[in-house]
């Protein structure tokens, strides 16, 4: 293609630039500072987010010379990205990429909770074999909070269990996967949902949309699934929830902050699962994030649509 692209992955650079590279050997990759400088110039930035962006947006000003014109994160979630800075470039994200490897997690863990694993299995003999009381997802309701790409991995995958699907969205546009319902309020389905999945961006209309509120609206029982963004939940109201049993389990990919500080509240409740923000984690997730920008790579270098763009007024 014989361009440059400016590549700001800071502590992430020294593994997806030669990625990059062997994807598009015509292109050349420059890595930036830390500092967000460098000293080539391109109008492509492709940038991988960690908690600095949004601590320091002069580093991307810096980043953000006149030539660029065009600014991918490798990720879905941009809220960690200044959008202040953005002005009139494009931003695009790899949406999507890592929707399958989520989706699963998201089944395992309700299936987890259903199945009551890893508390029946066994290491010395019981006092009743062969009896039980396992649920399952069969005739359960999965509640999705979101329904973009990750959400419809998920209902395509619940569905398959014979589980029903409800969902709630910013636009309420019809679902385009068959046998999803959505709904008009997040109070429906929560009073309807056994498991309620956050799968909605963060934003500043979605902090701490599960409030003590939406935790008092929840139907008596429930499992809660967070594999979005730990903002959106206000966590001393989940705590209250999970203590007086309204909430059965909540199991958390992501909360707030990242990570959660020694001693937190949160690791040792007996209702709850944490984990370190990992349910993006698969064989192919990292290739197929790749895989996006460089398709973009190819729109952009002939003019042709990007996929993946960004409401920065939205802010997702």
């Amino acid at each position: 293609m014989g361009r440059t692209v400016l590549a700001h992955l800071t502590r992430y650079a020294e593994a997806i630039i030669p990625m990059l590279r062997e994807a598009v050997p015509g292109v050349e990759f420059v890595a930036c500072e830390a500092d967000g400088s460098h000293e080539r110039q391109g109008d492509v930035l492709v940038t991988l987010l960690d908690d600095r962006a949004k601590l320091d947006p002069e580093m991307f000003e810096r980043a953000l010379t006149p030539e660029v014109r065009w600014v991918h994160v490798l990720g879905a979630g941009v809220d960690r990205f200044p959008l202040q800075v953005v002005g009139d470039r494009t931003l695009t994200c790899s949406r999507g990429a890592a929707a399958p490897a989520i989706a699963e997690f998201v089944l395992a863990a309700m299936l987890a909770f259903e199945k009551q694993i890893p508390d029946v299995w066994i290491t010395e003999p019981p006092e009743y074999w062969g009896a039980a009381g396992l649920g399952g997802l069969r005739g359960r309701t999965l509640g999705l909070v979101g329904l973009g790409a990750i959400g419809n991995e998920v209902a395509r995958r619940a569905l398959a269990f014979n589980t029903r699907v409800v969902a709630f969205r910013r636009t309420g546009a019809p679902s385009e996967i068959e046998g999803v319902e959505v709904v008009g309020s997040l109070e429906e389905l929560l009073a309807r949902s056994d498991h309620v999945v956050i799968a909605a961006p963060a934003t500043a209309a979605t902090r701490h949309l599960f409030d003590a509120a939406a935790f008092a609206a929840m139907k008596p029982g429930a499992h809660l699934v967070n594999i979005a963004r730990g903002e959106l939940i206000d966590q001393q109201a989940l705590i209250a929830a999970l203590d007086d049993g309204r909430v059965a389990r909540a199991t958390l990919d992501v909360t707030d902050p990242e990570p959660l500080p020694a001693g937190h509240p949160l690791y040792a409740h007996p209702r709850v699962r944490v984990s370190p923000h990992i349910s993006w984690s698969s064989v192919d997730t990292i290739t197929r994030t790749i895989e996006i920008f460089i398709s973009n790579l190819a729109r952009y270098d002939i003019g042709e649509p990007l996929e993946g763009l960004v409401d920065v007024d939205a802010g997702y």
